[in-house]
């Protein structure tokens, strides 16, 4: 979780992970891949780019992750007018970006020469609520579902916003696609594949 202080989180940010936490080997994986691609850069002059990708969303996600993927996993409880379910209280925050921004940022980080050796963000700097977005999908789907909510799970990050202004520098990149207007065409997929 990082502290207050790092949201919208830079690069520059190292990161606050519990070593034995239940999230330990997925944050700490991350951080030893980074590690890798750079001690090779640095040691044979690969040209590399490392892209930090925020919660990204859109047709085609795998639905029934239980904790990982919320925007999926909310959309098919609401089609199918089941409870959605929200592990703490909802206050938490995340920023979710729509998957042809992401597309568009990864294209122009392997393409731009002046990204070679950046650490960069690829994600939306603005943030909601768990509990918004619950509400919010539930309103476009037009769904009978309730919210019900469950623990939270141990290390789970309060907030999650990525700083954005290295891509928006050296890439002339940001997302342009609204929450809403993603979501749209993501529950639309949902309901044409059930």
């Amino acid at each position: 979780d990082p502290d207050p202080k790092y949201v919208p989180t830079p690069e520059t940010y190292n990161g606050n992970v519990n070593p034995v936490g239940p999230r330990s080997c997925y944050d700490e994986a991350k951080r030893a891949g980074e590690a890798f691609v750079i001690a090779y850069m640095l040691q044979h002059g690969l040209d590399t780019r490392i892209v930090r990708i925020f919660n990204t969303y859109g047709p085609r996600m795998r639905p029934g992750d239980l904790y990982g993927r919320v925007v999926p996993r909310f959309i098919e409880q609401a089609i199918n007018d089941q409870a959605l379910t929200i592990f703490g209280d909802g206050l938490q925050t995340r920023s979710f970006t729509y998957v042809t921004d992401l597309v568009e940022g990864i294209l122009r980080t392997a393409f731009f020469p002046n990204a070679k050796g950046k650490v960069i963000n690829l994600g939306n700097n603005i943030e909601i609520q768990i509990i918004q977005l619950a509400k919010t999908i539930i309103n476009l789907t037009g769904s009978k579902s309730e919210i019900v909510f469950q623990p939270l799970p141990e290390d789970d990050p309060k907030r999650r916003c990525p700083n954005v202004s290295v891509a928006k520098s050296l890439l002339d990149w940001e997302p342009v696609t609204g929450l809403e207007e993603g979501l749209k065409k993501t529950i639309k997929w949902f309901v044409g594949k059930n």
